[in-house]
């Protein structure tokens, strides 16, 4: 038996259980660690049976309760090698200097130069090299003569003193990372991962494809168009989450910034329903028990909508039309699907 358990899925944080029937792995983090045990105790999977932890892509809405569920649970992280780099520099913290601050710096660098050389003038008079001398041999003797025990009095002050500041913990820290590759199959326990590049603004975004006992479920999410990879790779599913995003004219008329709606329009933002449409009804193979349809924006888009464009382009086939349609949503999980 195979399982998804879809946790969240949305703009506000996105989180998915997949489980087979010895292996379970949670796919993206992208709520607080309390929600998303919460919301694991509502959909009656047990957080302490988790495999490891899968990511997508280092976005704050798939990635915010990573690390401290990780650390809490001690399990893997999964990631590929640039979205793990992307993600730690995402938690490292950034030190900024204004302009004022540098022209302070400069100011200050130019008067350290100029003492510097006023000082090598002064050593370079005359009797200026012996008096160097005598002060150099003063503190020679000086320092012979003072004990060993208040050299090392100041040793064991110096240590204490470092010993009493607080440690800095590392916001990145992870019980054990291990990284997997875009096209390249591995496995987690018993469910074999063949992981897929998607055209999305991040440092190595994927999509998933499990497979266990002859089952095999999908996960495309976040994808600004449908390349001839991903279609492949979504050929004989039985459960797939699929992403229906926005509505077109919602968010042309919707309260986003400019910037923001040519990001989500541009090919490595989101998939419309109509681009989903599009795919279900010329190139999906209707293979799926199950069509859940996620990452529905709360502002540009309707879950009506998203389910009645689906629909539609199914309706022209009559073979697909056993596909049933699911909507994943932001505020609560879905009820685990299972086959």
């Amino acid at each position: 038996m195979m399982r998804m358990t879809v946790l969240a899925s949305g703009s506000k944080g996105n989180s998915t259980v997949i489980s087979s029937s010895r292996t379970r792995v949670l796919v993206d983090a992208g709520l607080s660690c309390r929600e998303l045990l919460k919301r694991m105790a509502l959909a009656g999977e047990d957080p302490a049976q988790l495999d490891a932890i899968l990511i997508t892509h280092e976005h704050q809405d798939h990635i915010a309760g990573l690390a401290v569920l990780a650390r809490r649970l001690q399990i893997p992280v999964f990631f590929t090698e640039p979205t793990h780099r992307a993600w730690v520099r995402m938690l490292t913290p950034r030190t900024t200097m204004t302009y004022a601050k540098w022209l302070e710096q400069v100011q200050r660098e130019k008067e350290g130069r100029a003492a510097a050389i006023a000082a090598q003038a002064s050593s370079d008079e005359p009797g200026a090299e012996l008096a160097s001398i005598g002060v150099a041999s003063i503190e020679a003797e000086t320092a012979s003569t003072q004990p060993e025990s208040a050299v090392e009095e100041s040793c064991e002050q110096d240590t204490e003193q470092q010993a009493d500041l607080p440690q800095r913990s590392d916001p990145a820290e992870l019980p054990a990372v291990e990284y997997f590759h875009a096209g390249k199959n591995f496995c987690i326990g018993d469910i074999d991962i063949t992981p897929f590049t998607i055209p999305h603004d991040a440092a190595d975004p994927c999509g998933f494809v499990f497979e266990a006992e002859g089952i095999r479920m999908a996960l495309a999410t976040d994808l600004g168009y449908m390349p001839p990879n991903v279609k492949a790779a979504l050929k004989r599913i039985d459960v797939l989450l699929l992403e229906s995003n926005h509505d077109l004219e919602m968010l042309r008329d919707g309260p986003y910034p400019w910037s923001v709606k040519q990001r989500v329009l541009s090919r490595v933002g989101h998939l419309s329903n109509d681009a989903t449409a599009e795919f279900l009804q010329n190139e999906y193979d209707g293979r799926a028990v199950w069509i859940i349809l996620g990452h529905l924006s709360e502002s540009n888009n309707a879950p009506e909508l998203a389910r009645l464009s689906a629909e539609q382009a199914l309706s022209g086939h009559p073979t697909l039309l056993g596909n049933r349609i699911l909507l994943a949503g932001q505020a609560s999980p879905m009820e685990p699907i299972c086959l």
